[in-house]
């Protein structure tokens, strides 16, 4: 299985700008690296049900990650990041 690239959207773009480095940096360096070898399977990732169905989530401490893959084009793009209080609402 080839690797998997990652794709920012504007909107995780946004965020992005206005995390911390040291957040950003842990996402950088051992979220997207396990995205890149098997963004399906992982102790810390997640299906979502529902309306959501197609999106899955990484959990960070008290932050969570959505992306979508896109198998076709081995692609999984970050959607958005959000803290856990408010990521389900």
């Amino acid at each position: 299985m080839s690797d998997f690239q990652i794709a920012e959207s504007k909107t995780f773009q946004k965020v992005r700008n206005k995390m911390s480095s040291k957040l950003y940096a842990k996402i950088k360096d051992i979220v997207y690296p396990q995205l890149r070898s098997n963004p399906f399977f992982g102790i810390n990732i997640k299906k979502l049900k529902g309306d959501f169905d197609s999106y899955y989530r990484y959990r960070i401490g008290n932050y969570r990650l959505f992306y979508l893959i896109e198998n076709k084009k081995v692609l999984v793009v970050i959607v958005d990041l959000k803290h856990r209080q408010s990521a389900y609402n």
